[in-house]
């Protein structure tokens, strides 16, 4: 336990000083005091305009969240769900995917709801959402190909050339990846009776059905047009909130809102990487996306990034703090407890 403690220790410091290289990388060759000139002069009106519409977008998640819960069996307060995201976001903040976690975690104990129930609905969810953002980035490309066509071949190109350079060694790999997975299944297949008579074969098994019933939530998902409707804001407010904080500043105040749709979508690959809080990575893409698809000037696209960040950072720091307490110091009797059993 020890050992295994150590090492998730050293993954995330190595995942941080990686964030902070390309932290390093991204502002070595710009002026600083150009960018502390425009963190002065920046209007903030719309900075924070567009951090309520991520407040908005927080709200419809929690929403949609609730309809993935309910389609379960179980009842859930909007208000606990939404204090439950936004805890989620704030973990995030210090340790990367930590959120899906803290946010199942919390929620559980606070309406009596089986954690594996809540995790499996988490994972339906990104990946429902990670469809979307599929479809964006494709619909991105498509309908910008020659205005894109340049940027990706600067970004993608020693990136094929560095598949081709290894492509046996990658077939390699996969190719021993799927025996490893096909002999996995195998001995599963055979010791299986040996297996279930070991002493943490009935925890597990009750929770892994757990969580692949609530992935199969969407499926069974009752209200799936609401769902959509859901999504669908859930990514538009997303869309105005990168959107309106190029108001700010006067280097990407002519960008339009197509063009912040473009900012989201490539964007989002910075927030993902495992680094805490996108520190890094989210300045790293997003600085590049302005610098070298807008044409922005340098220390603008790294004020942008910088500001941008800072108020996510903010505001879920800040926000999901709030939320945290606010869910373990107020004592309300839980909703699924009404009949005597977890299911309503």
């Amino acid at each position: 336990m020890a050992k295994k403690k150590v090492v998730s220790l050293l993954e995330y410091i190595g995942f941080l000083l990686l964030g902070f290289f390309l932290l390093w990388l991204s502002f070595r060759k710009i002026d600083l005091h150009q960018v502390w000139e425009d963190i002065e002069t920046a209007d903030y009106r719309w900075l924070i305009l567009g951090l309520v519409f991520a407040i908005a977008s927080h709200i419809t998640r929690a929403a949609r969240w609730n309809l993935l819960i309910n389609s379960m069996g179980y009842k859930t307060r909007l208000s606990s769900t939404f204090y439950s995201v936004m805890t989620g976001y704030m973990a995030n903040t210090g340790v990367p995917r930590m959120g899906e976690f803290m946010r199942c975690g919390v929620l559980s104990k606070k309406e009596n709801i089986p954690f594996n129930v809540l995790f499996g609905t988490v994972i339906s969810e990104r990946f429902f959402d990670l469809i979307v953002l599929g479809v964006l980035m494709f619909l991105v490309i498509i309908f910008q190909l020659e205005f894109l066509s340049d940027f990706l071949v600067r970004i993608l190109g020693p990136l094929y050339e560095s598949l081709s350079r290894n492509r046996w060694n990658i077939v390699l790999l996969v190719a021993a990846a799927i025996i490893l997975i096909a002999l996995t299944y195998w001995l599963i297949i055979r010791f299986k009776h040996n297996i279930k008579k070991l002493p943490f074969y009935a925890k597990w098994h009750e929770f892994l059905t757990g969580v692949l019933d609530g992935i199969k939530t969407i499926k069974r998902l009752k209200q799936k047009g609401l769902f959509l409707v859901y999504t669908f804001f859930i990514w538009l407010f997303y869309a105005v909130m990168v959107y309106i904080p190029l108001l700010m500043l006067k280097d990407t105040s002519h960008l339009t809102f197509i063009d912040g749709v473009t900012i989201l979508t490539i964007g989002s690959l910075g927030i993902v990487a495992p680094v805490p809080g996108g520190i890094g990575a989210y300045h790293f893409i997003v600085k590049a996306i302005l610098f070298e698809l807008y044409h922005i000037n340098a220390a603008a696209a790294g004020s942008f990034a910088i500001l941008t960040h800072a108020g996510q950072t903010i505001l879920n720091v800040v926000v999901g703090g709030i939320s945290y307490m606010i869910l373990v110091t107020i004592k309300q009797k839980p909703v699924n407890e009404k009949s005597g059993n977890n299911k309503q």
